[in-house]
């Protein structure tokens, strides 16, 4: 087998990638059009979408999860069709990334608006619901992002879930996947346009109602067996502490024994 020279491998190519779903082609160029005019060229940016205009080969989750899967640029920013540039441009939201890059280097992802806790928003952004809104002290970390602009550090290396689907809450989703590994999600003094108030339909009620169910599996007290190690995994630290002090005892003489049949 082949070993792999890792500094061999080149890097991405581009500065930024702007993914978006599109149904509608109008929006989309107008788009696109607020976007180069607020200095993202196309000499190391580059414009992708997936074409859902006649029916949706591709839903939020598995369309964002096919950008995310392709890492040609530093930076990945995912927006809806509808949203347009107006004030701050590339060059804002460089010196945004710079200033993260320097606060908090563990950051994944940066978004116009979030959740900071139940019934707390911070946002900045114009849309049907008013003018120039800008509500808390930005930057400010966040457990769940908006999805109409978010930016996505590739090399955070993320994705998100393949047992959910539709087109609500896969930015949530992949802020949980950040703090999973270990990163942060930020809301970030970014003001565009989006031209939707956002829809509260049956859809989206579904879709919290799956997510709210996936999380509760995933997030379920369980023990974690290896060849080695025996693990008790729950919130409740009471619980866990007592489990595993006594786990801890049984594993180590399970590794010792372990180690000691493997020697030669």
């Amino acid at each position: 087998m082949a070993q792999i020279d890792v500094a061999a491998i080149e890097g991405p190519e581009r500065s930024f990638s702007v993914c978006t779903l599109v149904n509608d082609w109008k929006q989309y160029e107008e788009m696109t059009e607020s976007f180069l005019v607020h200095g993202f060229d196309r000499e190391d940016c580059e414009f992708i979408y997936i074409d859902n205009m006649t029916e949706n080969r591709l839903d939020g989750f598995s369309g964002i999860n096919r950008f995310l899967s392709l890492r040609r640029a530093v930076y990945l920013v995912l927006c809806h069709q509808d949203v347009r540039l107006v004030d701050d441009g590339r060059a804002e939201l460089e010196a945004i990334i710079d200033e993260m890059n320097t606060r908090d280097p563990a950051w994944a992802v940066l978004g116009n608006a979030g959740g900071i806790a139940p019934g707390k928003l911070a946002i900045r952004i114009s849309d049907p619901h008013g003018e120039r809104q800008h509500r808390g002290e930005l930057p400010v970390r966040t457990c769940g992002l908006d999805e109409n602009f978010l930016v996505v550090r590739t090399d955070a290396n993320l994705g998100l879930s393949c047992d959910l689907s539709g087109f609500h809450l896969y930015a949530a989703d992949l802020c949980l996947h950040a703090q999973l590994l270990g990163r942060t999600c930020y809301v970030v003094n970014f003001h565009l346009r989006h031209l939707s108030p956002g829809k509260g339909d049956a859809s989206f009620f579904r879709g919290v109602d799956a997510f709210v169910s996936k999380y509760r599996r995933a997030f379920a007290p369980r023990w974690v067996t290896t060849p080695s190690a025996v693990m008790f995994l729950t919130a409740n630290s009471l619980v866990g502490a007592l489990l595993n002090s006594r786990l801890g005892v049984a594993t180590a003489k399970r590794a010792g024994s372990l180690l000691a049949a493997r020697r030669p």
